[in-house]
């Protein structure tokens, strides 16, 4: 592998008064420039990654990357998308380019803005993330669909409320200390687990804080070859990057054996040639809790239903054995879809080189990343070490 990661940007996330889609992609994309302490001129190609499916209006968006400065017209531009994993598919798709030499500066920028959406509305794009012939009449959307799937698990392996629980207060607190957070609020264990007026249940066993949350937001990398990045002021190289893509219909594999995130966890890990106990911390993707807690057992954290008890112990929280988010995650920190992927990047990249702040896990060395679309139809995972 040998792209780098050279600079970022990273805007707030959340509910973004006033802003549009469009100044969102262009701010984090000229600071992220600005970061990597190169000019418009330099880059070679340029990815967005945009789910949309209805959010905004404006359908054909890679070239609004170019109104950040007159400079960047006529660079090439493209929009990729793959649900929620859209982000991590931009960055992939610049990697390519940077690997094939068709590109030595790749500007990948992630976007999107839900919150101007009406809420019946936003429940309709999402479910676009499922196959709707078996899951388009899903009550509550999206959430329905893992609620069906967290149902299922605890029909499989008993109540895991507790587990549950305990995830989304480990990230609500993590979530606190960083400043690009949509809610920046330690709930407590209590609140998570307990049904209230303020944390009502929305989809089978799954109450308001097991939700990831609707958000605007945008997030930037620049991307560059082993090389290059050497001569500039930080570089994170990629020691694996992989994509893993399973079927659609639920129907057609256990889904509650994540089995494309364990495919795609065991050929970065044998790419980079390292093994879980060797990584510093996670960044995954807790679009449910029920969603965190099987990815510790597709990637190999804990057997088939005994998730919970790397939950439970503290195996994951911020001064554990293995941090698993220790932004705040999309539960705390939001998941506004095309931007959550270059976020987890820019969040791990900022781990490495020591600039996280009040949320960097001391001594981090080597970082691990898993980005899924739909559910765990898209699998991405990137594991990322600093070499400058």
């Amino acid at each position: 592998m040998t792209a780098c990661i050279v600079g970022w940007a990273h805007s707030r996330f959340g509910k973004l008064e006033g802003e549009t889609l469009e100044g969102l992609i262009t701010k984090v994309a000229v600071e992220a420039l600005d970061h990597a302490g190169i000019g418009p001129d330099d880059v070679d190609e340029i990815v967005l990654g945009h789910f949309n499916a209805g959010f905004s209006p404006q359908d054909f968006t890679a070239s609004l990357v170019l109104q950040a400065d007159d400079r960047l017209r006529f660079k090439p531009a493209t929009r990729v998308e793959n649900a929620c994993a859209t982000g991590s598919a931009a960055v992939r798709q610049g990697i390519r380019a940077i690997d094939a030499n068709a590109a030595r500066i790749v500007l990948v920028v992630g976007a999107e803005q839900m919150t101007t959406t009406p809420g019946p509305e936003i429940g309709k794009n999402l479910l676009k993330a499922s196959y709707l012939p078996e899951d388009g009449d899903t009550p509550a959307g999206f959430a329905g669909v893992f609620g069906k799937i967290a149902q299922a698990y605890f029909q499989r392996y008993g109540d895991q409320s507790d587990a549950l629980a305990m995830i989304a207060a480990k990230n609500h607190k993590n979530g606190v200390d960083n400043p690009y957070a949509q809610m920046r609020k330690d709930f407590g264990y209590e609140f998570c687990r307990q049904e209230s007026e303020k944390n009502p249940f929305v989809a089978g066993p799954l109450k308001r804080s097991d939700c990831s949350l609707v958000s605007d937001g945008a997030a930037a990398l620049v991307l560059t070859d082993t090389a290059t990045a050497l001569k500039m002021r930080r570089a994170v190289t990629f020691r694996a990057n992989e994509h893993v893509q399973d079927f659609l219909p639920m129907s057609k594999r256990d889904i509650l054996a994540f089995e494309g995130c364990e495919h795609a966890w065991n050929q970065a890990l044998r790419k980079a040639g390292v093994t879980l106990d060797d990584l510093s911390f996670v960044e995954t993707h807790d679009c449910f809790t029920i969603a965190e807690l099987i990815e510790y057992e597709a990637m190999g954290l804990a057997k088939p239903g005994e998730g919970a008890r790397l939950a439970l112990d503290g195996t994951t929280a911020r001064d554990g054995r293995l941090p698993v988010n220790p932004s705040g995650g999309l539960k705390a920190k939001g998941h506004p879809i095309g931007a959550t992927g270059v976020s987890m990047h820019v969040l791990t990249a900022m781990q490495l080189t020591g600039e996280a702040g009040g949320i960097q896990v001391p001594g981090a060395k080597l970082g691990g990343i898993f980005n899924m679309g739909g559910a765990a139809v898209a699998n991405y995972v990137s594991i990322l070490d600093r070499i400058r």
